[in-house]
């Protein structure tokens, strides 16, 4: 029997009857973290279910729960942390009045209903508060993830359009550990002749010196402005340093930050929403989008991670999963062009094996795309971890069954700087050879036109004298 919630006043009664036996949850936090599926950051945390059993009974009075009651209880209180804050006083009323009526598993239906289609799923994002969208994750099967992710559609624009139904975008990765331009030139120039960079140009530098940034930032516009490629570039280091570098004249298209679901968490990063604030002006301020209003353009890059909370000590009791989605949350204040969830790259404390990773990944995706974000994902994992390359195909495919907007796209599909295994610029080509998907539009007539790939968007043989070749090699001649 599925007993509905009994509030007193403030506090809720939460409990669950199987049989002789009465599962009681101390709170909403204390339900949320024993509905989730198994994984080793909430048994690390102390909080996962302490059964099967204990699972089952959580999820069934999760799926009573009124949408209402996350409006009305926060996870964490409003006073402690500027997130919850931020997630209370940006909620849409109007457009949650539609989901309104609904208890967690009810919402669960009206999401796979085929009623329930694009156009309704965009009408409704701002609505859906991050603790609803990862409450309803929890009571869904992998394909329930994937199906409803499908129906999600989120466009953003900088100088290319990325997120367009039947597309898939790649960040072309070209870290080096030690930032040697030669060694970055190499892995840019590789990826751009695979088709890769539409959603980004983004390097993790080795140093934080701000006017060695300044010349990498250089470096990368100078490629991508000498052969007019229609992409962004990106310098993936602390956000104050790229306000600076700004305030020196650096040519950033994107700003980068790692965020997370709670203040203490950001803190943890040295971030505040204020510096996001003021790092969305500055970007914006510089005017360098082409497409659309460059005003008003996406100029943001976020990067998140299930477990980030957790190994700051700065969770509260939440479990990984929910803190991840309020991580969605403070990104779509900002409205990035970009964000990802780097979802097994914090290590099998938190995420254990390749069966964890495929299932966090899918709950990210979901979450994120169901809040109105674009969201894409490195689907990595840390050697340390049981899992190998046959369960980063199984995720990749999954997510570009469920369209997600991007990948990485990384030589060989090992970081040589940041010591992971991700997916490679090859990956791409078997996505998009297996589900038909193409490049964002600008991005692909500028690789026809560079002779890279022809009208369908399969690659061309590169001859010796490919004009990005020929630069290479008189650069770099010795």
């Amino acid at each position: 029997m599925i007993q509905p919630p009994i509030e007193y006043g403030c506090e809720m009664h939460l409990a669950h009857t199987v049989g002789d036996t009465v599962w009681t949850f101390a709170d909403l936090k204390d339900l949320l973290a024993k509905a989730s599926p198994l994984r080793s950051g909430d048994v690390l945390a102390g909080i996962a279910a302490s059964s099967a059993e204990e699972r089952v009974a959580a999820r069934m009075c999760l799926a009573a729960l009124p949408l209402s009651t996350f409006v009305d209880h926060a996870v964490i209180p409003y006073e402690d942390d500027d997130v919850t804050r931020l997630v209370v006083d940006g909620h849409d009323v109007a457009a949650f009045a539609e989901i309104g009526h609904l208890a967690v598993g009810d919402f669960r239906d009206w999401l796979l209903l085929e009623a329930t289609d694009t156009a309704t799923l965009t009408r409704v994002a701002p609505g859906v508060m991050p603790e609803m969208a990862a409450a309803v994750s929890k009571l869904m099967r992998n394909q329930d993830l994937i199906a409803v992710a499908r129906k999600c559609s989120v466009v953003t624009r900088f100088r290319d359009t990325i997120g367009l139904p039947g597309r898939l975008s790649i960040r072309l990765q070209p870290n080096h550990p030690t930032d040697d331009p030669m060694g970055i030139a190499i892995s840019l120039l590789d990826g751009l002749l695979y088709g890769a960079g539409d959603a980004v140009i983004g390097v993790n530098p080795a140093s934080d010196d701000v006017q060695a940034l300044i010349r990498l930032w250089h470096a990368l516009d100078e490629v991508r402005a000498r052969f007019d490629i229609p992409t962004q570039t990106c310098v993936l280091t602390h956000v104050t340093s790229q306000i600076a570098a700004i305030g020196r004249g650096a040519p950033i298209d994107l700003v980068f930050q790692s965020i997370a679901g709670t203040q203490k968490a950001n803190e943890s990063f040295g971030i505040t929403l204020a510096m996001l604030a003021e790092a969305d002006d500055a970007a914006r301020s510089l005017r360098r989008a082409t497409v659309g209003d460059p005003s008003t353009a996406n100029v943001l890059y976020f990067e998140t991670g299930q477990g980030s909370a957790l190994s700051a000590d700065a969770h509260h009791g939440v479990d990984q999963q929910t803190c991840e989605a309020r991580a969605y949350a403070v990104a779509r204040a900002y409205r990035p062009l970009l964000i990802n969830s780097v979802v097994g790259f914090i290590g099998p404390e938190y995420l254990h094996d390749g069966k964890q990773i495929v299932r966090a990944g899918l709950e990210d995706h979901f979450c994120g795309k169901l809040m109105g974000l674009p969201l894409g994902c490195d689907v990595c994992y840390t050697n340390h971890a049981e899992a190998d390359s046959d369960d980063i195909d199984t995720l990749m495919t999954l997510l570009g069954i469920a369209g997600v907007t991007y990948l990485m796209g990384v030589p060989g599909a090992d970081d040589v700087m940041l010591g992971y295994q991700s997916t490679s610029f090859h990956d791409a080509l078997y996505l998009r050879s297996v589900l038909g998907l193409k490049r964002a539009p600008e991005f692909e007539r500028w690789l026809v036109t560079m002779g890279i790939a022809d009208e369908t968007g399969r690659l061309r043989e590169a001859s010796a004298r490919h004009p990005l070749l020929e630069d290479f090699a008189a650069r770099w001649k010795r």
